[in-house]
């Protein structure tokens, strides 16, 4: 009643009973792969972080040396020292230097020489170190803005004393270039404001000035 029945020789039965095997195989070539993935990663992380730390350190090491350069154009030029002074600029063609006058005219130079026939004349033809006129030069609110490694555009408010010990207002703007590891002064631009003197009891409270377009004789 009951047939016994044979079933042919299934050929691929050796192969289906390997697939275990290499399911294994792809299982630890997939495991491999996401391990180096996982490797890499980190090691990106790591050195995108510490990329970012020489970034943020280099800024600041440049920040400090472009205020000293700065600070040191200043007090070389009270100081009439003419060297230290000329040394503090870029010798370049496109160098410009340019500031506002009492009697609302300015004075601008266009290159190295021009700016060395000005200023450079100026420290030779009065050699005394100069005490009496704005001998204090405040600096605040400075803001950079790097383009580069090698250029730096920057702005400030800057106060700057009287003989008579009170002070004026400028708004101040530098071009820095790093040449040979150094950082020049590329371009000077000073507005000041001559009519509006701040007393000296007063600086140590202004962070500010609410108003700095005060002219009434506009184009």
């Amino acid at each position: 009643m009951f047939q016994h029945q044979v079933f042919p020789r299934n050929n691929n039965f050796g192969t289906l009973i390997s697939m275990p095997r290499l399911n294994r195989r792809m299982y630890l070539s997939t495991a491999i792969l996401l391990s180096i993935l996982t490797l890499f990663f980190f090691a990106g992380c790591s050195s995108g972080a510490k990329e970012k730390g020489q970034t943020e350190t280099s800024s600041q090491a440049d920040k400090d040396s472009i205020m000293a350069t700065i600070e040191k154009e200043t007090t070389s030029f009270f100081a009439r020292d003419y060297e230290g002074w000329k040394s503090t600029y870029a010798h370049e063609d496109y160098a410009f230097q340019a500031w506002s006058n009492r009697d609302g005219t300015f004075d601008a130079s266009v290159g190295w020489p021009g700016i060395d026939n000005s200023v450079g004349r100026y420290i030779h033809d009065n050699p005394d170190p100069q005490t009496g006129s704005h001998p204090i030069v405040e600096r605040r609110r400075i803001t950079f803005k790097f383009y580069g490694k090698d250029a730096c555009y920057l702005t400030w408010d800057q106060y700057n004393s009287n003989k008579d010990g009170n002070f004026r207002h400028s708004k101040e703007v530098r071009v820095m270039e790093k040449q040979n590891g150094q950082w020049k002064i590329v371009c000077v631009a000073a507005f000041w404001d001559y009519v509006n003197i701040i007393p000296a009891n007063q600086l140590k409270d202004i962070q500010s000035l609410d108003k700095e377009n005060r002219g009434t004789n506009k184009l």
